[in-house]
């Protein structure tokens, strides 16, 4: 199956970005997404969604179908994990504005299996832990997926070996070179971005896609492995464009030392003074984030002591008397359902960490 798909769908084609509420009129349900009941979906097993989804909100919508009734009702097809953390945020974090509504793509219902599962790859690609040369290599596939499309149906001949081209850009480029001058086979980045319905700019996708062409598939895997960011990849393939050895040799001692973090760092020096080795290059580095690591603690020396204000007695003694109340119960032989257990836990937990 291929990602182009996404835009022969005609469900699919007509998704909407909306905000729904997660209570009452308009919010969706769930039924059960292919797991046992409770299986990861518990407050205590969404902690860290929850903790995410606190400080940065919703990064990837969910998917909702739209069934017809009066009025019409919100099924959940993706994304049952994000709507149970952002429930339970809704209940037990209220004043926090990231769980005061659901991102979610909504599309006319009911949605086949076949949909359902080009959602799925359309939502992997979207993943915010994808690293950036798989990211570019799916993109420039998919890419290939909507200029064959193109040249298939203005008649172009695409030999079967420009199939079997296992390398994306190269598959790319041969395709391009089929294209020639044709401006109605192109396949521009804004196109392919809107069938898949991604959340990324051009601009990006052009800096992902170009410093994947420009790298080596093996150093390209490696900095994926080793987590580095994309604008440290452009500053290598800036230097590489000039003095190849000398961004692989840095490459090669950064990774010699365990140091990835260094890489930008000795980048820079390597630009700024060209005849400085990869060895010395590195060494700034270090020195460099000693001298970065010394100022920031030397400054958290200096910084005075918040005013920390006592929680209002009141307060404190109202929770103290439910809880009270709770045990009590429990003791005369009530019972605590798994997820109220879970949440308790969770909000204590969250009590007993350091004050930020």
């Amino acid at each position: 199956m291929t990602m182009h798909q996404l835009g022969l769908s005609p469900r699919l084609r007509q998704r909407r970005f909306v905000q729904l509420p997660l209570r009452g009129p308009g919010s969706p349900f769930t039924e059960s997404q292919g797991r046992v009941p409770g299986d990861s979906t518990t407050p205590a097993e969404l902690a860290d969604l929850i903790s995410s989804i606190a400080s940065v909100g919703v990064l990837q919508p969910v998917l909702v179908e739209e069934i017809e009734g009066q009025p019409p009702t919100m099924r959940l097809a993706a994304g049952e994990r994000r709507l149970r953390a952002c429930r339970w945020g809704a209940v037990h974090r209220p004043d926090n504005p990231h769980f005061a509504e659901l991102p979610a793509v909504v599309c006319p219902g009911p949605l086949s299996d076949e949909e359902r599962r080009i959602w799925q790859l359309v939502e992997n690609l979207a993943r915010e832990d994808l690293r950036p040369g798989e990211l570019a290599a799916a993109l420039v596939l998919d890419r290939c997926a909507v200029l064959l499309t193109k040249l298939v149906a203005a008649g172009r001949t695409v030999p079967a070996e420009v199939y079997r081209i296992d390398d994306p850009m190269e598959r790319f480029r041969a395709m391009e070179r089929i294209r020639g001058a044709d401006a109605t086979c192109a396949a521009p980045w804004a196109e392919v971005l809107t069938r898949l319905g991604l959340q990324l700019s051009p601009r990006k996708a052009r800096e992902l896609v170009r410093a994947f062409a420009e790298m080596p598939r093996e150093v390209s895997g490696e900095m994926d492995e080793a987590k580095v960011s994309l604008h440290t990849r452009i500053r290598f393939v800036e230097l590489r464009r000039g003095r190849a050895e000398a961004a692989e040799d840095i490459w090669a001692a950064v990774k010699q030392s365990g140091r990835t973090d260094l890489l930008p760092s000795a980048l820079t020096t390597a630009a700024e003074q060209p005849d400085t080795s990869p060895a010395e290059a590195l060494t700034e580095a270090e020195r460099k984030h000693e001298e970065a690591n010394q100022a920031r603690s030397q400054a958290l020396r200096h910084q005075p002591a918040p005013a920390n204000e006592p929680v209002a007695h009141q307060l404190v003694e109202n929770v103290l008397t439910a809880l009270r109340a709770l045990i009590r119960a429990t003791a005369a032989g009530a019972q605590l359902g798994a997820h109220d257990r879970a949440s308790i836990q969770l909000l204590t937990d969250e009590l007993a960490k350091e004050p930020r």
